[in-house]
């Protein structure tokens, strides 16, 4: 996949012992393993919504797998994770439109591909390719859908999907952010359709046990901005 490109430099983090770049996109590319981290693509959410009569415009799976393919191309990522609710439910995959299905499968094909599960979508078979695990340590680094308050390992996780809400010039601005601590660092959601939680929710702090940040990746440097109880 990389093609001999040359990646694009990123707001640098360090975390768990290893540097990472943050993205304005909400993922996370690992320089060391040339490998792109992602959470919550949600696909076919809108498709699952129509099936119960809400009907949504049916573009965002396109949409996500066009802005990943792009993420895939300007790292130059060779190994991908997607850190669970990759699908918005377990038959999403199968109402994946022809298109969408195509790019999907060509990048499981292209690059070291890993699901994790994540409770929308923990069982099923056909996901156009890649391997599936619940969770995965990988290099001292604990990789899983949601938080475990408990976990000694440093830990990558998603579920989430948390959002920074602050005041600009009199006006309330929402950004997708990761939320971070000494030892966990929550992913916001990656899909074209996904929601947020506020990042002072208290499930956030419950599974982060206080003292986080919100950390807002630009092109070039990381804002932060400290999570109050």
């Amino acid at each position: 996949m990389a093609g001999g490109m040359v990646p694009v430099p990123f707001a640098e983090l360090r975390f768990g012992g290893h540097i990472w770049q943050a993205l304005p996109e909400g993922a996370l590319f690992w320089p060391a393993r040339r490998a792109l981290l992602v959470a919550d693509l949600h696909l076919e959410k809108a498709s699952w919504y129509a099936r119960g009569g809400q009907m949504l415009p049916p573009y965002d799976s396109l949409a996500t797998l066009t802005a990943l393919s792009d993420t895939v191309m300007a790292t130059g990522a060779e190994e991908v994770w997607c850190l669970g609710d990759s699908f918005h439910d377990i038959a999403g995959c199968e109402r994946l439109p022809e298109s969408a299905r195509a790019m999907l499968s060509n990048l499981t094909a292209t690059t070291r591909w890993t699901w994790i599960t994540g409770n929308h979508d923990r069982v099923f078979v056909d996901r156009c390719g890649g391997a599936v695990r619940d969770e995965a340590l990988v290099e001292g680094v604990m990789l899983r859908h949601e938080a475990v308050p408990r976990e000694t390992f440093p830990e990558l996780s998603g579920h989430f999907h948390p959002k920074l809400r602050v005041k600009v010039r009199g006006k309330l601005v929402a950004r997708r952010c990761f939320v971070a601590t000494a030892t966990k660092l929550i992913f916001p959601a990656f899909g074209a359709l996904a929601g947020g939680l506020d990042v002072t929710h208290p499930e956030i702090m419950r599974a982060t046990g206080g003292g986080a940040e919100a950390l807002v990746a630009l092109r070039d440097r990381l804002l932060r901005f400290p999570v109050a109880a």
